[in-house]
């Protein structure tokens, strides 16, 4: 029905993403809503937008969406890098909330851009950078490339940086710019983690694991880096530390809830 394989119906349970009930001979019973979240999130996965991200976004719209709330009057899709939720009313980012305005964008750059003048300092162009992704994502590396030449150890600008490279294929160069933000900020669990993302993409799967081991010792509440390593451990066949990392992921969704 949905076009998903087994496997990646059984990897949505296990990491808690939808909690299908059980029949009388143990058999996975999923629900209307079951089948619509897996179809928008098999849609999701297959635009430009990130598996993780993919993740995120429609597990805080599961968490917030009430109970009696219907998927099917939402309309959930990809703009871009980001998921857009709309209800026929407003537009939304499900994993922030922020509330989306209809303008044009280069209206806004026109007029804000002639204050990023070459005195401001890489704070300044790190900011801008931030809302370059938004507005213009295009010119956002840029911004975040003249913050790290003003401050070569501005981490945030590092990992921003390393963020687009990746979701641009560019992913050898994003885990440069991820292994200089842990320099600059080694104790930044999100950006081990980004690191180890990276690294899995690569195929380089013992640093990848080492990257998310990293990120659990900094912050044991990442729950990403658990479903990860669970599925990396998986592969090679370590079924007790797979299941020990899933278990803690689904823990550390229902404390989320």
């Amino acid at each position: 029905m949905l076009g998903l394989s087994v496997a990646r119906i059984r990897g949505f349970v296990r990491a808690g993403f939808v909690e299908p009930a059980r029949g009388s001979h143990g058999e996975l019973r999923f629900s209307f809503r079951d089948l619509v979240l897996l179809r928008t999130a098999h849609g999701l996965v297959q635009s430009t937008i990130p598996p993780r991200r993919v993740r995120r976004a429609l597990s805080e719209l599961r968490r917030k969406l009430p109970a009696d709330r219907p998927l099917t009057g939402l309309h959930i899709a990809a703009e871009g890098k980001h998921v857009v939720v709309w209800d026929g009313e407003r537009r939304w980012h499900p994993e922030s909330g922020q509330v989306l305005f209809d303008f044009e964008a280069s209206d806004v750059l026109q007029s804000v851009a002639p204050l990023m003048r070459e005195d401001r300092s890489a704070d300044d162009w790190y900011a801008w950078g931030v809302e370059l992704e938004e507005s213009a994502p295009s010119r956002a590396p840029d911004a975040y490339r003249r913050a790290i030449a003003l401050d070569p150890g501005h981490a945030a600008a590092h990992q921003n940086l390393g963020c687009l490279l990746h979701e641009a294929g560019r992913v050898t160069a994003a885990v440069e710019e991820f292994r200089l933000a842990l320099g600059a900020d080694p104790r930044n669990a999100t950006v081990s983690f980004d690191l180890g993302v990276a690294l899995q993409d690569l195929g380089r799967t013992g640093e990848a694991i080492g990257a998310y081991e990293q990120a659990l010792q900094l912050d044991p509440t990442l729950a990403d880096a658990h479903f990860n390593l669970g599925q990396l451990h998986e592969r090679a066949g370590r079924r007790g530390a797979a299941l020990r990392h899933f278990a803690a992921y689904r823990k550390l969704g229902r404390k989320s809830r």
